[in-house]
């Protein structure tokens, strides 16, 4: 018994593909596709209603004098299910969805006129509103200039790394970290000092290596207990006789 599906085919030995026909096809050609009511819909010639997601055996083409920022559009032609009339509508993807165009009219739906209101009623607010087109040029100009320059740190950056050797990134990488970290030391001795002023007031508090004498002067603004404010009064007198301090238990 022979099989059903023949998977090689009898070539003779004359045969030659170059004298077989090309089917050239033109641009303007319909395709049978098979599509779907993208709306509902209500026939002009007998009144049919046709609801949203019927079944349908279309043609398709494309609308060469058409289009949207190089985007084609196409048209579809089906046929009402009661009367056989010609129907045609056409995408729209300016507005992402379809336009009917002939033969049925498209039924009303509140929630797109709704939505189209909206629409309208904010291109209007931002078109009154000045200063808000002001602060949107400025923020995008912004963003702009924020680009511009981490394109252009990166640039340098992979220039600088073509120019050196790995050492001589190293060492920048190194000295990099080396400032950070002294700017994060900075940071911290500055909210030292201010966590200092804070407690015990708008004093001066200047900071001299250890051979140097500290002069401090202190006006207290908070409440601090008498046995604290003596042990550091006792501290500055040790400090500018250079005698050791000696803290009570």
């Amino acid at each position: 018994m022979s099989e059903r599906k023949v998977l090689n085919k009898y070539y003779p030995p004359d045969f030659d593909p170059a004298k077989i026909p090309r089917l050239r096809l033109g641009k303007s050609r319909q395709i049978k596709v098979r599509l779907v009511a993208p709306f509902a819909m209500r026939c002009a010639t007998c009144g049919q209603w046709i609801g949203k997601g019927t079944k349908f055996n279309a043609r398709k083409e494309l609308v060469p004098s058409e289009s949207f920022h190089s985007i084609p559009i196409y048209r579809f032609y089906i046929r009402c299910q009661r009367c056989a009339a010609e129907i045609t509508f056409k995408t729209d993807p300016e507005n992402n969805n379809y336009v009917a165009e002939h033969g049925a009219q498209r039924n009303f739906e509140p929630w797109r006129e709704q939505h189209e209101l909206n629409e309208e009623e904010k291109k209007e607010e931002e078109e009154s509103s000045e200063m808000q087109k002001l602060e949107s040029r400025t923020e995008q100009s912004r963003r702009e200039m924020e680009v511009m320059d981490a394109l252009d740190e990166v640039r340098v950056l992979n220039a600088r790394g073509e120019r050196m050797g790995e050492d001589a990134v190293r060492v920048v990488r190194e000295k990099k970290e080396r400032e950070k970290r002294s700017r994060e030391e900075e940071e911290e001795e500055e909210e030292d000092e201010e966590e200092a002023r804070r407690v015990f007031g708008s004093g001066r508090i200047k900071r001299v290596c250890e051979d140097e004498v500290v002069a401090v002067r202190v006006e207290p603004r908070v409440a601090v207990k008498s046995s604290a404010v003596e042990r550091a009064l006792r501290g500055v007198k040790a400090i500018k006789k250079k005698e050791p301090v000696v803290s009570e238990p």
